[in-house]
């Protein structure tokens, strides 16, 4: 029997970690919901927002791996991140709606060339060191640091807002952690550029040769059910997350708390100690993804049980949600984020496992792009109904609607492959 081996905590290891911390330094994101609210946008608007975004993800997320794959990854995430920073600056200066769809836009590109070609960067290096059994725990770790990130975030983007009296400033801030992580991926080793580096092909050769490797795997109709069932818990916490904002803020209103303060800095209070713990939380729950893993036989059935389980949480924080029991509310939805983080190593695991290794950033590209059409179609329902029913009714009826589908993409025990 061959000898399991084990990865090395070595100097690429705590940069993939550092650039997961990095990444995560998002001072906007445990207030983005109340920036736009406070913009004066409506649910159906904001719907429309992170619906385009999902939509131009979608479309660019082929080429993105492709490009990633012909011309280098490094290159290619250096690109993702000037595109993220030019959409922080359009966000802190408009307000017009059209404005702030080209923020999204521009936000959706940097996404969209992020996403796929880091993880591929990940699996070809455990690939090189012969580690490939080691990719639920590898990218589990790396995922906790980013998750440890997002918790220091979200303390930091409190004191922001208290300390201006306002959300804007906060994109601005978050510039800085993206210019480091820019400089880390550039002391990355090359050979993690991908196949473009060791190839004497012309470019379009490489090209075909990519594409025709990637629809060899699409046709595979096991494969892409792996890789829905994979994208719909991360396309309905992508679409519901930030619903938690505005939640929270009526929540903190309706305490006798802090009231010497003015509305906005109890909101930026409690906002920031409930993400600070959320993303510890989070940070544990990814980090023990692996060993949580190893309790199953085979990947399909923590899979599907986090699926149906994160569902369901969702479709009965809704309810206590309408029926005005909000501190319940906001501890079934906290449930969300942890699941989403425990099963997120485990699901991309499972789906680059059927992919070939060739075709690595294209392929994971495929797994965020259906992640992204979930996104974007439960959003616009979500600011829909939300603006018919309320948030509680909104966040229900849609639950439910992606509970039926979920029926539909339960993974079969002899499809796991890890």
């Amino acid at each position: 029997m061959k000898e399991k081996q084990v990865f090395v905590r070595n100097l690429q290891y705590y940069k993939f970690c550092a650039y997961g911390f990095l990444k995560d330094l998002r001072f906007y994101e445990p207030f983005i919901m109340l920036v736009f609210l406070g913009k004066g946008l409506s649910f159906v608007q904001i719907g429309t927002l992170y619906a385009v975004r999902e939509i131009f993800i979608n479309v660019m997320e082929i080429p993105s791996g492709l490009l990633a794959d012909t011309m280098g990854r490094r290159l290619t995430m250096i690109a993702s991140f000037s595109s993220y920073i030019f959409s922080f600056l359009i966000f802190y200066a408009a307000q017009d709606f059209k404005i702030l769809l080209l923020a999204m836009i521009a936000y959706a590109f940097g996404d969209a060339f992020r996403t796929g070609t880091h993880k591929a960067m990940i699996f070809d290096y455990l690939h090189m060191n012969g580690w490939d059994d080691q990719r639920t725990h590898y990218y589990g770790h790396t995922r906790a640091w980013s998750q440890r990130g997002a918790a220091l975030s979200a303390l930091i983007a409190a004191f922001l807002v208290f300390w201006q009296g306002s959300y804007a400033p906060i994109f601005l801030f978050t510039i800085i952690p993206y210019v480091l992580n820019m400089v880390l991926i550039l002391s990355y080793p090359k050979a993690l550029d991908g196949p473009r580096h060791t190839s004497d092909r012309t470019l379009k050769q490489e090209f075909t040769k990519v594409a025709r490797s990637l629809l060899d795997s699409l046709k595979n109709g096991k494969m892409l059910k792996a890789i829905s069932s994979q994208a719909l818990l991360s396309g309905y916490y992508k679409a519901f997350k930030d619903y938690l904002q505005p939640i929270l803020k009526a929540f903190t209103l309706s305490l006798p708390i802090l009231l010497g303060l003015a509305e906005q800095e109890r909101t930026a209070i409690m906002i920031g100690i409930v993400y600070f713990l959320l993303y510890l939380s989070t940070a544990f729950a990814s980090s023990r993804s692996g060993k949580f893993s190893e309790r199953f036989k085979e990947l399909a059935t923590p899979l599907n049980l986090t699926l149906l389980v994160g569902l369901v949480l969702g479709l009965l924080s809704g309810l206590f949600l309408h029926l005005s029991f909000s501190a319940i509310a906001v501890l079934l939805y906290l449930g969300i984020y942890l699941l989403e983080n425990l099963r997120k190593p485990m699901g991309i695991a499972y789906v680059s496992s059927h992919m070939k290794q060739d075709s690595l950033a294209s392929a994971l590209s495929v797994e965020s792009q259906v992640e992204s059409i979930f996104a974007a179609v439960i959003a616009m329902l979500l600011g829909l109904f939300s603006t018919l029913f309320g948030i509680g009714l909104g966040i229900l009826i849609v639950s439910a609607l992606c509970l039926v589908v979920s029926f539909f993409l339960q993974l079969q025990k002899k499809e796991s492959a890890v």
